[in-house]
């Protein structure tokens, strides 16, 4: 997550005041940006799919407003390059939406909370600015995130809401989760018990078996990705990374949390579905220990030669059964690793316990709640960004369009529009 965000200054007026009045520091509820030493992110860019390659066009030397009601029977490239995963149309202003506050950086732009004030409901909405998604190579990435969590109906999987663009950016939304992030709880607690850890283990396994078996990957399961619901339920997130695989097929590229990557995917592949697997097991290793396995190193080459000679090893003071499960899940040939649901149900450790979400979800998360109202839950939800750079930021920046058509020209002349299977990087 790199993209710095323009800082605009202070701006006077009602919109400025809307804006600082609702403390936004109080209303974190999505993962913050990392820092390197906790989750530094490696990822390559996905290659294009087969489709036929599209010219690269010339933009107009007149910027127009995203806002523009204007309609052409054939879209500008600005616009038709992004179709059809996402729908033009113009960004609900004030009689619709209500901006609340900005929630955290994302990996090219912000992620805003707001509000629809017809529905009284709030949402999270990530802004991609199209010049940054052309820059970077991530358009068929941002894409695949969209078909994916279309398909995604799933009680602990992060539903998204709706996805649209405009002349400059485009828009996810997702529902909003106040109660903000597991990672932030496992700096509050340091470590979680058996009977926590066979809840959440219950939940994310249900979660990761059913986007398994619609052919799904997700290569990026993180503290920091698992949400959480009023009641303290978990709530797998942010499908940027995802990848669709048929069954035998393999990927290659290196992408997704360092300490969380599985051998095989520090390597350069070839992996499969069981990647999502080890990273579980290193998510519940961390959980019940209070540190993660293997500290991050900077470079794959390095993690890689550390994860293949580390023992993965757990205190005797753990029960048999916890041990034989995470065991199972860190077992450095994916070939022999615990890799499907069905085989995680009937490990001993869940012995008793119950995979439906409908009585996993009746019972509130007590752990998750009293932390709820820990003193320092906003501090350690903000991951040390400071207070200035959340009131600095000027919501309206992202309608007023700073992008100009001269660099998302430029973008667009040196984005490779080959086949994937032309291209030489690897996905």
């Amino acid at each position: 997550m790199g993209n710095d965000i323009s800082k605009n200054s202070k701006r006077e007026g009602p919109a400025a005041q809307r804006r600082h009045s609702h403390g936004f520091l109080s209303n974190m509820g999505v993962s913050i940006t990392h820092r390197l030493g906790h989750s530094a992110v490696f990822s390559r860019p996905v290659g294009l799919d087969g489709r036929p390659p599209v010219p690269k066009p010339l933009l107009p030397p007149e910027d127009s407003s995203e806002t523009s009601g204007a309609t052409e029977r054939t879209p500008p490239a600005f616009i038709f390059v992004f179709l059809p995963e996402f729908p033009q149309r113009k960004f609900p202003r004030q009689d619709r939406f209500q901006i609340l506050g900005f929630i955290a950086k994302g990996s090219y732009g912000p992620i805003l909370k707001v509000k629809d004030i017809f529905k009284e409901k709030t949402y999270a909405v990530k802004v991609l600015p199209k010049s940054e998604v052309l820059k970077h190579g991530v358009l068929q990435q941002s894409k695949e995130e969209v078909i994916i969590q279309r398909q995604l109906k799933h009680p602990f999987i992060h539903n998204l809401q709706d996805c649209w663009q405009t002349q400059h950016h485009l828009f996810i939304m997702c529902d909003y989760c106040g109660a903000g992030d597991l990672y932030t709880y496992w700096l509050l607690r340091s470590q979680f018990g058996e009977d926590e850890v066979r809840l959440f283990a219950a939940e994310l396994g249900s979660a990761l078996g059913f986007l398994h078996d619609l052919g799904i990957m997700h290569r990026d399961v993180k503290m920091e990705n698992i949400l959480l619901s009023d009641r303290g339920h978990l709530r797998l997130s942010d499908f940027g990374l995802s990848r669709r695989l048929k069954r035998g097929g393999r990927a290659f590229t290196i992408c997704g949390t360092i300490q969380y990557m599985a051998p095989e995917v520090l390597s350069g592949g070839p992996y499969n579905h069981a990647a999502d697997w080890w990273s579980l097991g290193i998510l519940l290793f961390s959980l019940v220990t209070g540190e993660f396995p293997v500290p991050a190193e900077l470079d794959h080459s390095t993690m890689l030669n550390k994860v293949r000679d580390f023992p993965y090893v757990l205190p005797k003071t753990f029960s048999s059964a916890l041990i034989l499960l995470l065991t199972e899940l860190l077992c450095k040939s994916p070939a022999n690793r615990l890799r499907n649901l069905e085989c995680f149900k009937m490990q001993a450790f869940f012995r008793g316990a119950s995979f439906d979400s409908l009585i996993l979800q009746k019972t509130p998360v007590e752990a998750i709640l009293q932390l709820r109202t820990h003193p320092d839950w906003a501090a350690k939800a903000a991951r040390g960004l400071s207070l200035d750079y959340f009131d600095n930021f000027d919501c309206d920046q992202i309608f007023h369009s700073p992008t100009t058509p001269t660099e998302l020209s430029r973008a667009l002349a040196n984005m490779d529009l080959r086949p994937a299977t032309e291209q030489t990087c690897k996905a």
